[in-house]
């Protein structure tokens, strides 16, 4: 499909995240401002509900509240951790026809486009600035530089047109800019669902004139490590135990722990639905001493409430953080006897080794900068509000002030700016 013809003076700038995705506009000489993408709501959650009995497609929080109460129908989420890997080009099956994820992503920037033309005037900016990651695959340029290029093309497909690409973490920089009242050289570190992106940036109202800013840029760094791997980490300690995980099994052995993996990774939990998946995980029980752990995985298999599970472990951990006590997972949904918690004890016990690499990664970018410490630190990213993380940062950089932008906004906004 082509761009749209009709067409605004100014910029587009889009993030799609791993976890929730946000969109804002800024006109020539004006500043930017988000654009409601959901209802009043400027931020949506990247997800998609594909209702089998309606043959309706729901984005959003309207896509986990169908998921949620129970819809037939079939729930993606954490797309944009496939782009780079080969499974971005399979198929699957959705309202009777075989689509890949790649055309799966198009169709979710398609509604991001659509949202944005109806907050002005069904028209959309002449120019658009989508926002990428430091690294969509650690190590791996080729297939990084393969990511980008799919990005590029599902955004054509969605009717963008030739897009530009930001560094996300870059993009937070210039959306701190506008805020600045003198020079100050600040490390954005920016924690999505999907990855951790640094980047050390000299900025100030003087500076923000200029047009080529590419000697302000001192370093920029980033690591593949995101919400999602939190909550994947916690999900495997706290609830995979009641499904089976580590259980030994009349043999003497654990059982086979591929599933309970697969089960607490958000972009994967749907090919545990597939038949061949399904069967696998019934020839598990002979591996059970315990029947009632078998039966409780079989349930989650065979409903498709992995997506349920994997939720109420993040609402469990943002709870934790945010309140500093435990906070209940809630599971009676699966057993009416069964509980669980994540409590700050358990933040730091599991996401410790996490948390090492991110501020280990955050730490590079500050040497490869050349500053001893930065004046300040800007967070931004649903995940930068996790509490362990902002307190390993303190002990990394005890001088620094931390600045919190808007976590779910500050993208788009200095996408807009780009």
């Amino acid at each position: 499909m082509t761009a749209f013809s009709s067409t605004v003076p100014g910029t587009l700038g889009i993030d799609f995240g791993t976890s929730n995705s946000a969109a804002a506009w800024r006109a020539p000489g004006e500043q930017a401002k988000l654009l409601a993408l959901e209802d009043a709501a400027t931020g949506m959650p990247t997800a998609l509900f594909f209702n089998f009995e309606e043959h309706s497609t729901h984005f959003g929080r309207d896509a986990m509240k169908q998921y949620l109460e129970g819809e037939t129908g079939r729930l993606m989420r954490s797309l944009k951790s496939l782009l780079g890997s080969a499974l971005l080009q399979e198929k699957t099956a959705l309202h009777g026809k075989l689509v890949s994820y790649q055309d799966i992503i198009s169709l979710f920037l398609r509604r991001v486009a659509h949202q944005a033309r109806a907050s002005l005037d069904g028209r959309l900016p002449e120019r658009v600035v989508l926002g990428r990651p430091v690294h969509f695959v650690d190590e791996h340029p080729e297939r990084d530089r393969d990511a980008q290029n799919a990005l590029a093309a599902a955004a054509r497909d969605a009717g963008l047109g030739e897009v530009s690409f930001q560094l996300e973490p870059i993009a937070a920089a210039l959306d701190y800019e506008q805020r600045l009242t003198r020079e100050t050289v600040v490390l954005v570190v920016d924690i999505g669902g999907g990855t951790s992106d640094f980047t050390v940036v000299r900025l100030g109202p003087e500076l923000a004139h200029k047009r080529d800013r590419t000697e302000d840029i001192l370093a920029t760094t980033g690591v593949h490590i995101g919400g999602t791997d939190f909550d994947h980490r916690l999900n495997v300690s706290q609830v995979m135990p009641l499904l089976g995980y580590r259980h030994t099994g009349p043999s003497g052995r654990e059982v086979p722990s591929s599933v309970f993996f697969d089960l607490s990774t958000w972009h994967l939990i749907q090919w545990l639905y597939v038949p061949k998946a399904i069967a696998a995980a019934r020839d598990l029980r002979t591996d059970y001493s315990d029947q009632r752990l078998h039966q409780r995985l079989m349930h989650v298999l065979e409903e498709k409430e992995g997506h349920r599970l994997a939720d109420a472990v993040e609402r469990a951990k943002i709870g934790a953080s945010s309140h500093h006590a435990a906070a209940a997972i809630e599971l009676g949904w699966l057993d009416r006897e069964l509980s669980a918690q994540i409590a700050p004890s358990d933040l730091e016990a599991q996401l410790s080794t996490l948390l090492s690499q991110v501020v280990a990664c955050a730490r590079d970018c500050v040497r490869m900068a050349g500053v001893a410490q930065p004046d300040a630190i800007y967070l931004t990213g649903g995940s930068s509000a996790l509490t362990a993380l902002r307190d390993a940062l303190r002990v990394e950089f005890p001088h620094t002030d931390q600045v919190e932008g808007d976590l779910f906004g500050g993208v788009a906004t200095g996408l807009a700016y780009a």
